[in-house]
Order: structure tokens, then sequence, then C-alpha cells
């Protein structure tokens, strides 16, 4: 799952390059952008993001207890129940899209503008179907503990997206990735997840039974996530309508920085939370908090280790949006625009990574209704730092405001999971952190410096010289990164350096051994 989540990440950059390449940064792009916030939303009220920490734990009750028939009835049952008012809302939004579109993106006036995110808006709603069956589907695997078929649920997804573009650009301009989003979703959410869960022996009969004890408690445990506001869910949804307001191109340039910031948090943060849920659950149950909290400070001090490779983004931002998307319609000065809005939203990424742990120790204790009502209130007080972002400096502005959201949410909900959990060593993680920005701070200064002085004679406009100087820059970084765990007794950075060097000398021991 882990390298189903980095090379989903990694296709998806893939993905954003060749929406670049086809539409630049240009109207029709933030046309596209816009026309998955509707369904978003509906993704969001039936919380098929969350299925993993609502519907597993009733299902695998019923498997342990050697009852599997009862947990397929109420697999039924809610697939039937959620199913049939995603299925209702998804025809009501097909209605209601032009109206909706006004209000959900209120800068836009180019009439063909507007008329090109409800078009697409339209073609993209339907998918939302398909991810909450998959996302069922997934869950009985993942009780089942098979995990191989819904890892290639969003390879396959965003693959379907980049072939719709590459196929159906030339006919039907960006509308053609839409329908990649469509078929994608179709195979890799819904058809491929039939045949994993038949494969588990799954059971499913169109049943309604309002009256069931753990339809209700699903019911519980899932509405405050349908009615909460979670950061993700805000940060796509306020960079869409705040940036609405601003000039055409904006929305696809912050949607841009956002997809690179994302690859680093999904490298680090989003495996690492996957990986550790199971564990703090276990714990959780156990009722060993102390141990439970040693595990979420440890993970945390790990994901610290975001933070310098953040400032090596920021010190090569024109290089890497070059290199990654400077072709086809996307040209130098979408180059410049972008790697400007790069530094301001990698500012906010260890915040992500981190936030991806801390709230899983809430689901961990069964908790859901204070991360809702914490996010909404958080998401709420944030709403004049992008009002402000957005009057004061445009997209540079709007990216640091969802830095600084991020940031204070993240500080905020880690210091109220510490007073409800007794964790009496979170100062020594607070310590840490200050040490990491520090000392990034200061690899950040030096490389920054390097590259306008020893390095200014490199021609950066072209991919060549991009290439050079991020091979030098991001070789000194090591240099620098390597040297600081060592002198500071930064032990996650030895650590990780152990642990590759005893890989490496395991893998050469094993071929001269096979010679």
């Amino acid at each position: 799952m882990m390298a189903s989540v980095f090379l989903s990440r990694v296709i998806g950059l893939c993905r954003e390059i060749v929406i670049a390449y086809a539409g630049g940064a240009e109207a029709s792009v933030d046309a596209y952008q816009i026309a998955f916030v509707m369904p978003e939303i509906l993704n969001h009220i039936v919380a098929s993001g969350f299925l993993s920490v609502t519907f597993i734990p009733i299902f695998s009750r019923y498997l342990a207890e050697g009852r599997e028939t009862e947990g397929w009835k109420v697999f039924s049952i809610i697939l039937t129940g959620f199913g049939s008012l995603l299925l209702f809302l998804i025809v009501i939004g097909e209605w209601l899209t032009p109206e909706l579109i006004g209000i959900i993106a209120p800068g836009i006036k180019d009439p063909v503008v507007k008329a090109d995110a409800i078009h697409m808006t339209r073609i993209i709603l339907p998918a939302q179907l398909f991810f909450f069956i998959g996302g069922m589907l997934t869950a009985v695997q993942f009780a089942k503990e098979k995990f191989a078929v819904p890892a290639l649920a969003p390879l396959i997804y965003n693959a379907g997206i980049i072939a719709g573009g590459m196929l159906m650009f030339k006919k039907f301009g960006m509308a053609g990735f839409s329908w990649g989003v469509l078929a994608g979703s179709f195979i890799g959410n819904f058809a491929l997840q039939v045949w994993g869960a038949k494969r588990v022996g799954m059971k499913f009969s169109l049943l309604f039974d309002f009256t069931h004890p753990d339809l209700k408690k699903y019911i519980l445990l899932t509405l405050p996530l349908m009615l909460g506001l979670t950061m993700t869910f805000s940060t796509e949804f306020f960079l869409k309508y705040f940036g609405s307001f601003l000039p055409e191109g904006s929305i696809a340039v912050l949607n841009y920085s956002l997809r690179v910031m994302l690859l680093l948090v999904g490298f680090f943060g989003q495996a690492v939370g996957v990986a550790s849920f199971p564990f703090m659950a276990r714990l959780a149950a156990e009722n060993k908090l102390t141990e439970m909290n040693r595990l979420l400070n440890g993970t945390l001090r790990y994901l610290a280790l975001v933070i310098p490779f953040s400032v090596l983004f920021m010190v090569l931002r024109h290089e890497v949006i070059l290199i990654l998307f400077q072709r086809g319609r996307f040209d130098a000065s979408a180059t410049a625009l972008t790697s400007n809005v790069l530094v301001f939203i990698m500012a906010g990424a260890f915040a992500f990574a981190a936030q991806t742990v801390v709230i899983r120790g809430f689901f961990a204790i069964q908790n859901t209704l204070f991360p809702a009502v914490y996010g909404t209130i958080a998401v709420i007080l944030s709403l004049p730092l992008y009002y402000f972002g957005m009057q004061k400096t445009g997209p540079q502005g709007l990216a640091l405001a969802i830095s600084l959201a991020a940031i204070v949410q993240v500080l905020m909900l880690y210091t109220i999971w510490n007073k409800k959990s007794q964790n009496r060593e979170y100062p020594r993680v607070q310590k840490f952190y200050i040490k990491i920005i520090a000392l990034s701070t200061a690899m950040g200064l030096c490389l920054e410096w390097f590259r306008k002085t020893v390095l200014s004679g490199f021609d950066v406009l072209t991919l060549p010289g991009s290439f050079l100087v991020c091979l030098i820059i991001g070789t000194l970084f090591l240099a620098l990164f390597i040297a600081a765990g060592h002198i500071l007794g930064i032990s996650e950075i030895s650590d990780l350096l152990q642990r590759i060097r005893n890989k490496l000398f395991k893998k050469n021991q094993t071929g001269q051994a096979n010679g």
C-alpha cells in the first residue's frame, strides 16, 4: 500500500505534467479544476475517504466473531442506503450544476470558462458513485487482509485521466481529461474492485433496513466526518473559490504547486499515516495510551524530515517547475509564476504530513466527532487568511494562506491531543521541530547563496541547465543533510542512513553469495 501511495503520487504528477502540456496555465485548466469541486463535495458528504476508519471496524468485528454472513448483510445495507442517497444527489447535482457553479466559483465572469466548468462537472459527477462503491469494496478486501487489488485503484484512475486527455484533447479539449476521470474511476475503483471483492467472498443484495443497529452505529461514526470540514477538503475548495477572483490561470498555477507539494507529503506523510494507524488502533484498543503516544511522537519526529526537503524545493523552485511542466502550452511566464507560488505552498508541507498522523490518533480511539468539530471551527477561523492573502498578493498570498492555515490547524490539534491523552513527551517533539526548522533555514540560506553566486553562470532557462543546477544543489544538500545528522546527533537522519546502508550491504552480500 505504501508503494501504491507513492506510485499514485508519481502518476498523479505525470497527470499534471500532461495537463500542463495540453492546457498550460490558461482559463480552460481553471475550468477543469473548478469541475472537481462539486464531485469533491459529494465525496465528502458520503465520507468515501473515511471508510477505512468507519466501516472496517464494524465488518472486522463480524469476521472475528465468526459471523461473516451477518457482516455481508450490514455491507449490503450500508452500500444500498448510502449508494441510493449518493445517486439521488448526483441526479440533483446534474440538474442544478449551472446554479451551483455560480456559488462555488463566483469570481468567474467569462461565460466560456463558466460553460466549460459546467460541462466538465456534469461529466465527472457520476464518478463519485464509482468511488463510493469502490471504497466499500476496498474496505472489505482490507478487512480480509487482501491489499493487491485495492492498491491498483489509484494507479488505474490516474492512468485513465492521462489516457483520456492524450486521446481526446484534440477533439474535446480539457473535457477529454474529464472523460478520463469517469473511465478511470469506473475501471480502477469499481469494475476491478468488484472482481477483487468477489475473490474474498463478497455477498451483496439490494437491502434497505433502516433499523439495523450497525447502520445506526455507522451513521453515528460517519456523520461528524460528513458534516465536518477537513484540512484537505477545505484547501481544495478555498483554492478554487478564492482563486476564481484572481486573474485567469491562477487556479491552474496554484493547483500545479499544490500537486508538487503533495508529492512530498505523500512520500513522507500519507504512507506513514496509513502504515502507523493499525498499530495505534491496536494500542488504543488495549488501553496503552502511553505506548500509543510514544509511537505517535516518534512518527511526528520522523515527519519533521519533510522540512529540509521542503526548503530544497524552495531553493530549486524555478528548476523544478521548468523540468516538470515547461513544455507545450506551459511557457516560461507560467514557470515563473508557478515557481513563485511554490515557495509559499511548500512552507506548509510538514503540516499536511503531520496532520495525517495526528488526526489518526483520534480515529484510533474511535473519536470522529472532535476532529470534525475542531476542523470545521479551524477552517472557519482561517477564512480571513485566505481573503487577505488573495487581496494582498494574489496567487502567492493565497498559497501562503493555505500553508499558514495548515500549520495553525495541526499545531492546535496536536496540543489538544496532548491534553486529552496526557502526552507528557510532546515538549521533546516541539524542541525537535524547532531544531529542524533552524537547521533547514540555515541550509536553505546557504544553498540559495550558492545557487545565486557560484552557479550564477548556468543557463537555468534551459532544461539541461536546470538539470545540472538540480544535480549540484541536490548533492550539496545531501552532504549538508548527512553532516547535520552526525554533528547534531539527529537520530532520525542517522537511523535513516543506517537503514539504507544495511539494505545496500545486505544486497551486496546476497549478490556475492550467489556469485
